[in-house]
């Protein structure tokens, strides 16, 4: 358990709080929207198993990291994992990311190269890019931002609670795959991010990935749940997999937004083909 500066705001510094565990090939954990690091747990185990030294840190305002008023920006969030790379100097790394933590990964690879990098993981991808415009005609209308919007201003509890049931697809899987005291501990860390950063980024989720996709020239595992109803599959993974230059593509049948969660036994197996490819 640590810290790491990133930046400063007024006479406050900004530091990231991660876990550096076990040893080996390190695999850096980036978690996704509105959790922290603490999210990975069932993933946490099956990687120290395998030999490989995991890292997890939570994203600038959220967890246990700073809460700084700005910052909440795909180009920021790269640096800081930069910065987190260079301090703990990793090597020969596997990065992987989920939801939110997937464009963490493809904007550091397309800014900052991938000369620490070996491999990708893509866990519920947002890139290549969400926003529908006249030259992005199947991505998502921005009226359905601009009411997230409305909805974490108007009463931040009640979205989060909208938002973590179809993060899990609990009509469905709740009781099955997701116990209700599993849905409440996340519900717990979504409400205790900070609400500057929780409204800051829903526009970060527009961010365009195109010209970062092309840049990244490692082995990439993407995989995605069939019935995501945070990032729709046709918009994301299944996209992406085809822009990736080398890309191994698993659709989880059945599997909702949170498949690290409630389809980790499916996750870990994939995830554990993919690492110990040569």
């Amino acid at each position: 358990m640590g810290r790491i500066t990133v930046g400063s705001e007024n006479t406050t510094t900004v530091e990231l709080y991660y876990e550096d565990h076990g040893e080996g090939q390190p695999v850096v954990l980036i978690h996704g929207f509105p959790l922290d690091g603490a999210s990975w747990e069932r993933q946490i185990p099956a990687l120290l198993k395998a030999g490989h030294r995991v890292i997890t840190y939570d994203r600038r305002g959220f967890g246990r990291s700073s809460r700084p008023s700005a910052g909440y920006d795909y180009d920021t969030f790269a640096a800081d994992l930069q910065v987190l790379m260079d301090t703990l100097d990793l090597r020969d790394a596997v990065l992987a990311g989920f939801s939110m933590g997937t464009g963490e990964v493809t904007r550091y690879l397309g800014s900052h190269g991938s000369d620490r990098v070996a491999k990708a993981a893509l866990f519920g991808p947002i890139p290549p890019f969400l926003l529908r415009t006249d030259d992005n005609p199947d991505g998502v209308d921005q009226a359905v931002f601009d009411g997230i919007k409305d909805a974490i201003v108007a009463d931040r509890p009640a979205f989060l609670k909208a938002f973590l049931d179809d993060f899990n697809n609990v009509d469905k899987l709740g009781g099955a795959r997701i116990s209700q005291q599993a849905w409440q501990a996340q519900w717990n860390v979504a409400a205790g991010a900070s609400p500057l950063a929780t409204l800051a980024c829903v526009s970060a989720w527009l961010t365009d990935f195109r010209r970062d996709v092309p840049r990244n020239d490692v082995p990439t595992l993407v995989v995605q749940g069939t019935e995501d109803r945070i990032l729709p599959i046709a918009a994301t993974g299944r996209r992406l997999s085809a822009l990736v230059a080398d890309c191994r593509f698993v659709e989880i049948a059945g599997g909702p937004h949170n498949i690290a969660w409630t389809h980790a036994d499916e996750v870990n197996a994939a995830f554990a083909r993919f690492l110990g490819e040569a």
